[in-house]
C-alpha cells in the first residue's frame, strides 16, 4: 500500500520545519490524543540509526512497534523504518520541500505491507485511520509552528513545571521543547531525578531551590483530581491541601530567591465563581459559594508570598481542557460511544471549556506577556450549556444522546461532587486574554471535539 499526505506551510522555511522535527517532544506532539501509545524508548533526535520503541494499545490488545530512523538529510528528508512490529513492512519518508516564492511543503510518503493475519485492522480501516492521523498531524504542526513564530524574536526560556506528567503538563512540556525552550520538571520521586528534573515534596515542605535558579518562569499545575469518588471529609481535605500546600511552597521559595524565576503561572479553576447560571463572568466577578469555590480562593491566595516579593503572578481560572487523552472528556467518552450518554440534570448549566492545545499555547502566552497578572480566565470565548455540549459530542461521535441523567440520580451517585462539578455551571468570558491579543485556534466546541477526536468526516 502506498499513501502520500502533503500540507503546504507558506510562512515556514524547510530548514525551520525540519529543525522542529529534530527537537525533543516532536513525535509526542504528532501523536494523536485519541491514540493509546506508550513511549518505551526514544533516542534523542532523528539522525541515522536513532530508535523509537512504542507500545500501542488497540482495544484489549497491545503490540510493540520498533522504528529506526535512516537516510538523514538535514533540512530535506529522513525516514522511519519498522524494525519489528505488527506490519509486514513500514517505511515512512518525511520530505521537506521548498515552495516557489518561499515556504515549505511537508510530504509524508508511506509504503507499507499488511500481514494476512494478526492485525485487527483491514487495509481499508487502516487507510481510514492513517487519513485521520495525518490530518491531525498536519493541523497541529501548522498551528504549533505559527504559535512559535509569534515569539521567535524572544529569547528561549527555561520553564519549571509542577505536574509535568499530567494531561496539561505533558502537552505543555512537549510544546515548549519543540519551540526550542528548556523544561525543568519538579518531581516527588528521587529516583526520577535527572538533568531536567529537580526534587520537591509539598507534604514535607522540601524543595530544591538551587535547581530552580536557572528557570525564567514556573508553571504550577500540580493538584489532586477532584474526581475519584464521593467527597468524604478526608477526601476534601486532601483536595484542599494538595492545592494550597504545593502553591504555598512554590510561592515562598520564589519569594526568597534573589535571581530566580520572575514569573509564576499558577493553575486555578472556573469553580472560583460557584454556581452562577447564565451570568457572564469576567475576571472582575465576585467569588461564588460551595466547596470548590472555597478551595479555589485559597489556592489563589496561596500565591501571595510571590506576589508580595514582586514576582509577576497569574492565576489561570481554567475551564475543562478538551482532550480524549484524559480529564473530563477522557472519562465520558466510553458511555457516549456506547450510546448511553445524555445531558445531566436540566442541561441548562453552562460548561466552560478550552481546547487543550489552546490552553497550552495560552500558558506560554501568559509567560511572555507582562500585562498578564492576577486572575486570568483560561477558557474558550464561547461557553456552552451542558445540553449543547451533549448534543455536539453525540453528533461528532455519531451516537445518540437521548438518555438524560436526572439531577437526583447524579446527587445520589456522587453526592456533593456530582452537584458542584456536574450540575453547577459557570459562563466564563476570557476578557483579559482576548484584550491581550491571544488567538484561539478552536473557538467553537464542535471544532475542538472534531480536532481532538480526529472526527472531521
Amino acid at each position: 500500500m502506498h499513501l502520500t499526505y502533503r500540507t503546504d506551510l507558506p510562512k515556514d522555511a524547510p530548514e525551520s520545519v525540519f529543525a522542529w522535527h529534530e527537537r525533543r517532544g516532536s513525535l509526542q506532539r504528532l501523536t494523536p490524543p485519541w491514540a493509546r501509545v506508550d513511549f518505551e524508548h526514544q533516542d534523542d533526535g532523528i539522525r541515522e540509526g536513532a530508535r523509537v520503541v512504542l507500545r500501542v494499545h488497540e482495544g484489549p490488545t497491545s503490540f510493540r512497534w520498533e522504528l529506526r530512523h535512516r537516510d538523514y538529510e538535514p533540512g530535506r528528508l529522513f525516514r522511519d523504518e519498522q524494525v519489528t512490529g505488527p506490519l509486514k513492512s513500514w517505511t515512512h519518508t518525511h520530505r521537506f520541500l521548498p515552495l516557489e516564492g518561499g515556504g515549505c511543503a511537508v510530504e509524508d510518503d508511506i509504503e507499507l505491507e499488511v500481514p494476512v493475519l494478526g492485525l485487527p485492522l483491514t487495509p481499508t480501516l487502516l487507510r481510514r485511520e492513517l487519513d485521520r492521523l495525518f490530518a491531525f498531524r498536519h493541523r497541529r504542526l501548522a498551528a504549533d509552528l505559527a504559535r512559535h513564530a509569534r515569539n521567535a524574536r524572544r529569547p528561549r526560556l527555561t520553564v519549571a513545571i509542577t505536574g509535568a506528567s499530567g494531561l496539561i503538563g505533558t502537552g505543555l512540556s512537549h510544546f515548549l521543547t519543540t519551540g526550542g525552550h528548556r523544561v525543568i520538571r519538579l518531581v516527588r520521586d528521587r529516583r526520577r531525578l535527572a538533568d531536567d528534573a529537580v526534587y520537591w515534596n509539598p507534604a514535607t515542605g522540601e524543595i530544591d531551590a538551587a535547581g530552580l535558579e536557572s528557570a525564567d518562569a514556573v508553571v504550577h499545575l500540580a493538584g489532586s483530581s477532584i474526581a475519584g469518588g464521593r467527597w468524604t471529609e478526608a477526601r476534601k481535605k486532601s483536595i484542599h491541601d494538595s492545592r494550597t500546600k504545593g502553591t504555598e511552597l512554590i510561592a515562598r521559595t520564589l519569594a526568597t530567591m534573589r535571581d530566580g524565576p520572575r514569573v509564576l503561572v499558577s493553575m486555578s479553576g472556573v469553580n472560583y465563581y460557584g454556581n452562577r447560571g447564565a451570568e457572564r463572568l469576567t475576571e472582575d466577578a465576585k467569588p461564588g459559594g460551595g466547596f470548590l469555590a472555597q478551595v479555589t480562593r485559597a489556592w489563589e491566595t496561596a500565591t501571595g508570598p510571590a506576589d508580595r516579593a514582586g514576582i509577576r503572578v497569574a492565576c489561570l481560572r481554567a475551564g475543562v481542557a478538551i482532550s480524549p487523552a484524559g480529564g473530563a472528556l477522557g472519562q465520558m467518552l466510553l458511555p457516549f460511544k456506547m450510546g448511553v450518554g445524555g445531558r445531566l440534570g436540566s442541561g441548562r448549566q453552562y460548561f466552560s471549556w478550552i481546547d487543550l492545545d489552546d490552553l497550552v499555547a495560552l500558558i506560554v502566552h501568559v509567560i511572555h506577556d507582562e500585562s498578564m497578572r492576577g486572575p486570568v480566565n483560561a477558557t474558550a470565548p464561547n461557553a456552552v450549556t451542558n445540553a449543547t455540549f451533549t448534543d455536539v459530542l453525540g453528533r461528532v461521535l455519531g451516537r445518540p444522546t437521548v438518555i438524560p441523567v436526572p439531577g437526583f440520580a447524579v446527587k445520589a451517585a456522587f453526592g456533593q461532587l456530582g452537584e458542584e462539578a456536574l450540575l453547577w455551571g459557570q459562563r466564563v468570558i476570557p476578557q483579559k486574554v482576548l484584550r491581550s491579543g491571544f488567538s484561539f485556534d478552536c473557538e467553537g466546541i464542535e471544532d475542538s471535539l472534531r480536532f481532538q477526536l480526529g472526527r472531521n468526516e
